[in-house]
């Protein structure tokens, strides 16, 4: 990925962000296998994440900062950019569907 930019993979990185998060917090899944783990999980710390797409951002995140971060002050800055990104994303889209 060097070839990209840092501004390109950090929108890449945000929208995957967003993506993984919602599908985790919010949809079934394919063969509502994310229903299921979710179910399993229960009142877990684990199944407690899953219900807020915020905190699950932030978890989210974290690995996928490494695709932007060079060291590890990078890497925190990008985990939390990445997580804010995807929260604010999040609180566009959910805007505009109530809006609709």
């Amino acid at each position: 990925m060097d070839e990209l930019g840092w501004w390109t993979r950090f929108v890449l990185g945000s929208l995957a962000c967003w993506r993984i998060t919602h599908l985790l917090a919010s949809e079934d899944g394919p063969g509502e296998v994310v229903l299921r783990v979710r179910r399993l999980l229960g009142d877990s710390l684990a199944g407690r994440a899953m219900d807020c797409f915020y905190c699950l951002s932030f978890w989210v995140a974290g690995p996928l900062a490494l695709l932007l971060a060079q060291d590890v002050a990078g890497w925190l800055l990008s985990w939390l950019a990445l997580s804010g990104a995807a929260c604010l994303i999040e609180r566009a889209s959910t805007r505009a569907s109530h809006h609709e």
